[in-house]
């Protein structure tokens, strides 16, 4: 025997230490996790506080008396609810979380998700007009995408169905009008009338042979 030891019990002890070295790495994540987690729940109770308030501040409205104290109550409840959005909107960006911006922006099928479209003639096909639910991001990755409505082309005008194309018709020369001495009814001929002087004359001759 030369002395020395197998190489497999020189190893051991350094895997032993590599792998203890993992599990503290994996340990020190938990608790960092942990307290990160806890840290997110204890600002949120802050909000459940505001929001039982505002439910109070919501029943005062079925006890207002006049025009005057339901306004008043309505106030509060609009101040107390954007109050609750923004300390929500404020405490989860502290954890890298935010709102996706989508309006004007082309429809993009990794964030967004078309739950509807509009026509606009004064929008770009396909960008977002509309947005019916926020979608947010978690640093680059998107915890969760926006629905949205986008803007499509505007349908081109349809032609009525009985609407035809006028094309002009040459019917020939016009025809030549009736003469001044005879009126047409249809393809008849009407006799022309005499006037009540010349009645008079065609009677007179008759007058004086009666006379005589």
């Amino acid at each position: 025997m030369n002395g020395h030891a197998p190489a497999s019990i020189t190893d051991a002890p350094s895997e032993i230490d590599k792998l203890r070295h993992r599990v503290e790495a994996l340990s020190r994540k938990r608790d960092e996790a942990e307290s990160r987690l806890h840290a997110l729940l204890r600002s949120l109770l802050p909000l459940d506080d505001l929001l039982a308030d505002t439910r109070r501040r919501t029943g005062a409205l079925h006890e207002a008396r006049s025009a005057r104290e339901t306004t008043a109550a309505l106030v509060a409840v609009g101040e107390q609810i954007d109050a609750a959005q923004r300390m929500l909107r404020s405490e989860i960006a502290r954890h890298d979380v935010t709102p996706i911006q989508v309006l004007g922006r082309p429809a993009d099928p990794a964030e967004m998700e078309v739950v509807g479209t509009e026509s606009h003639p004064g929008a770009a096909d396909c960008t977002v007009l509309q947005e019916k639910l926020t979608g947010f991001r978690l640093g680059a990755t998107v915890l969760r995408p926006a629905q949205v409505i986008i803007a499509m082309p505007s349908p081109a005008p349809e032609r009525e169905p009985n609407q035809e194309l006028a094309w002009p018709v040459d019917d020939g020369p016009a025809p030549a009008p009736p003469g001044p001495d005879a009126t047409t009814r249809g393809n008849r001929k009407q006799p022309r009338r005499t006037t009540r002087s010349q009645r008079r004359l065609l009677r007179r001759p008759s007058a004086r042979r009666g006379r005589s």
